[in-house]
């Protein structure tokens, strides 16, 4: 397994995004794949980023693996701020226009959307958000 520590601030998410891309173009995946990861990593951690630490600053873990045949990528986002289960909240009427839906909950409902499988865990004064994707 693969980990990267950084501040969470959106100005590292470039360094973020590229450690994920390194390892999913070493994997060979393929173009479509790779833009449906990079799309869920960056609105996971920009909501790290932007809500997880209230006025203070923290760090983020993320953790890559990919394992099994067929593969499975697994990556793993670990925050200690506040508790907060992003999967819990209710998905966005899409069958709206935009200005009458609700503002937030579109970027989680599109991860939602394009992994496999996401989990969520708080656990040791730890967010814990896993996603999961078949190659």
């Amino acid at each position: 397994m693969k980990e990267l520590r950084v501040l969470a601030s959106v100005d590292h998410l470039p360094q973020v995004l590229s450690f994920i891309d390194t390892e999913l173009e070493q994997a060979g995946t393929d173009m479509k794949t790779q833009f449906h990861i990079d799309l869920a990593v960056e609105e996971i951690f920009v909501n790290i980023a932007n809500y997880a630490y209230l006025e203070e600053t923290g760090d983020a873990t993320i953790n890559f693996e990919i394992s099994g045949e067929p593969s499975i990528v697994q990556i793993q986002f670990k925050d200690s701020g506040k508790a907060y289960n992003p999967l819990e909240n209710q998905d966005p009427d899409i069958s709206l226009a935009a200005e009458d839906r609700i503002i937030g909950g579109l970027g989680v409902f599109l991860v939602k959307k394009n992994m496999d499988e996401l989990f969520y865990q708080y656990e040791n004064n730890q967010n814990i958000l896993t996603i999961r994707k078949r190659l």
